[in-house]
């Protein structure tokens, strides 16, 4: 006699642990997502000359600059210094977002991983 379900060896019942799995992790990443955007990271460069504010949503937020950073014969001193912190600024809410999502999804490393099948 065929046993009913359709997967030898008992796979409905894990199904339902994974599909409850699947959706707390769902929600969890969702709440992080949220939190993410909330957060605001600042960076500086040229010692603090410029500051660069850049939102979880990776929106430049603000922009503060020294006034003696102002050189109008090195305008490119001054671009560069907003290109260092700006980037800085991105390069931490990545490490931010990879490091929240990293705590959620743990133990999948990659196809399948976490999963009990």
């Amino acid at each position: 006699m065929a046993k009913r379900g359709g997967f030898p060896g008992g796979m409905p019942g894990n199904m339902n642990n994974i599909m409850k799995q699947a959706q707390k992790m769902q929600k969890q990443m969702e709440e992080a997502t949220k939190e993410l955007q909330e957060k605001e990271v600042t960076s500086t460069a040229g010692g603090g000359v410029v500051e660069v504010t850049v939102s979880g949503k990776k929106e430049i937020t603000k922009i503060k600059i020294d006034p003696e950073a102002v050189d109008p014969d090195d305008v490119e001193m001054l671009e560069d210094l907003i290109m260092a912190a700006t980037n800085e600024a991105l390069r931490e809410i990545d490490e931010i977002s990879t490091q929240s999502m990293s705590k959620i999804t743990g133990g999948l490393g990659g196809m399948g991983g976490g999963f009990p099948f």
